[in-house]
């Protein structure tokens, strides 16, 4: 019987027949806990006792394992010094699984490479050789879950996440309990919602998608005229075969006729690899959209594995929020969620790259209706004293004025947060608003703000925040909008509003989308996961 006993109610185990590895899993019986609720709770059914003083010395024969001495003796104070990976049969069925699953690290986007692995290899494949004692396989299995663990589970160190600006709340995981669930279920190994957000799993799936497409060639560089403007439909070229052979092989089109015509069917294949690029769309090719086509498939797949890594950091727990809204730097983008259902989606204009947008959340707690808007310092000092110095007359010809010190613009139309601004109050002075200059949402890249969120949206977001409260319906938020006076309304139930920052993201049918790395942090991130190794 395997070594798990649950202190915190009694529940009965079923036991089933399932395989395992060569070695040790070929006469295996898989254990489910019938009460969900027990995992997490600490295990010992077979008692059997562990030196604790071996703890020391298996780190000075592995020494590229010391850094996770501390909480190995954590994890085995926990079990009171027991055996965690052995029971009176031998070692248990989650040793093999676990063993696989880090073999297999490639498939979570992991290149790193668990230090002693041949001595691992050793222990579960019959054409190795197992050089280690049962004491030091103990050890050892401990140090490998804790290694994927890290790996998989928590990535990067919060002060390196912290350093490259992702002020996000990162995710908490008691990495020592979570190992006793593991051990009670196995197949959480392979996908716990509770753990990782269901967008990691999305790009998994695409990840395994993508290095597909690599292992069986890639795709060709297309050819770009350099008079071309843009090919339309009805047009030929030799490109245009070329340019069907790569939206078949992503995806976009069904089938390849290996026609050079630019048909209807190609249209909407090239209508749909617009929008997963986050381009405008149009039935025209234009030599933009073929430069895309031409970045490299491995290209595309260190995008993926580089926002998996993203997804890891964040906790699950915001996605069970009744509502919520997300803005995608990257792409551009606003959406509302609620009671697990998309509300509403806008486009959004964000910080120019030298007044980058913030990656952090906050809780959506007021509305202002009709803002004032009160200038920074450093507007006041770059744009505004110099026009005063121009023109006597600045601050009227732009509806400003002077409040305590301060320049504000008053309410109106042409005020530069527009008509509605949303607050969710934190230290970088960052917020929400509306915006006079709606032009600038026709343009694919929109990083022109000083930093905060302009919403193309503005009237939909203030409707469908306040849908449900009965003393703002549309035409009171419409006059409240256009009073030319500033009212406030402070929000019933708070919403959590989450800024970040993802270059790919797939969406609810599956579909991957890549946008452009506006910020340039991709490449630095990638960088310190190829160091991780």
């Amino acid at each position: 019987m395997r070594k798990i006993k649950f202190y915190l109610i009694s529940a009965t185990i079923i036991l089933s027949i399932a395989g395992g590895s060569c070695k040790f899993g070929k006469d295996r019986r898989s254990e489910k806990l019938a009460d969900a609720h027990l995992r997490g709770a600490v295990n010992h059914r077979s008692n059997l006792p562990f030196d604790s003083n071996l703890v020391f010395s298996f780190y000075r024969s592995y020494p590229e394992l010391d850094k996770y001495q501390k909480d190995v003796v954590d994890v085995y104070r926990q079990h009171k010094f027991t055996q965690i990976w052995y029971d009176e049969r031998g070692i248990v069925e989650f040793g093999p699984t676990l063993f696989s699953k880090v073999k297999e690290l490639d498939v979570e986007g992991v290149s790193s490479k668990f230090p002693y692995q041949e001595k691992i290899d050793g222990v579960f494949e019959n054409d190795k050789e197992n050089t280690l004692s049962r004491e030091e396989t103990e050890l050892m299995l401990t140090n490998l879950y804790l290694f994927y663990a890290e790996k998989v589970y928590k990535g990067l160190a919060d002060t390196t996440t912290i350093a490259m600006g992702w002020l996000l709340p990162r995710k908490q995981v008691a990495y020592k309990v979570l190992l006793d669930s593991l051990i009670a279920d196995d197949q959480l190994i392979n996908r716990d919602d509770s753990l990782l957000i269901g967008q990691y799993y999305k790009l998994r799936d695409v990840l395994l998608r993508y290095r597909e497409i690599e292992k069986t060639g890639g795709w060709n560089t297309i050819d770009i005229n350099p008079k071309l403007k843009a090919y339309k439909p009805g047009d030929t070229a030799a490109a245009i075969v070329q340019i069907r052979e790569h939206l078949f092989r992503e995806g976009d089109l069904k089938q390849n006729s290996k026609s050079n015509l630019y048909d209807p069917e190609l249209v909407e294949a090239v209508k749909k690899y617009q929008w997963r690029i986050g381009k405008n769309i149009t039935e025209k090719i234009l030599p933009e959209h073929i430069r895309e086509m031409n970045v490299p498939v491995g290209e595309r797949i260190q995008k993926i594995i580089v926002n998996m890594e993203r997804c890891r950091w964040i906790s699950p727990e915001f996605a069970r929020a009744k509502e919520y809204i997300v803005v995608n730097i990257p792409s551009f983008k606003l959406t509302l969620v609620r009671n697990g259902k998309m509300e509403l989606e806008s486009p959004v204009i964000v910080g120019k790259n030298v007044t980058k947008t913030v990656i952090f959340s906050g809780m959506l707690s007021y509305i202002v209706f009709s803002p004032y808007w009160n200038l920074p310092q450093s507007i006041i000092n770059k744009e505004v004293k110099p026009g005063m110095a121009k023109d006597k007359n600045y601050l009227e010809k732009h509806n400003m004025e002077w409040n305590n010190g301060q320049v504000r613009q008053k309410p109106g139309k042409n005020n530069s947060l527009g008509l509605v601004k949303f607050i969710f109050p934190n230290s970088n002075d960052i917020y929400m608003h509306d915006t006079p200059a709606k032009s600038l949402f026709a343009q694919e890249r929109r990083d022109f703000s000083h930093g905060c969120i302009r919403v193309g949206k503005p009237r939909e977001l203030a409707l469908t925040i306040m849908k449900d409260d009965p003393d703002w319906n549309a035409q009171k938020i419409d006059a409240a909008m256009h009073a030319g006076k500033e009212n406030t309304c402070v929000l019933k139930n708070k919403i959590p509003v989450y800024i970040g920052y993802f270059t790919a993201w797939v969406d609810m049918k599956g579909e991957i989308s890549f946008f452009d790395d506006i910020y340039q942090r991709d490449g630095g991130l990638a960088r310190l996961l190829i160091d991780e190794k």
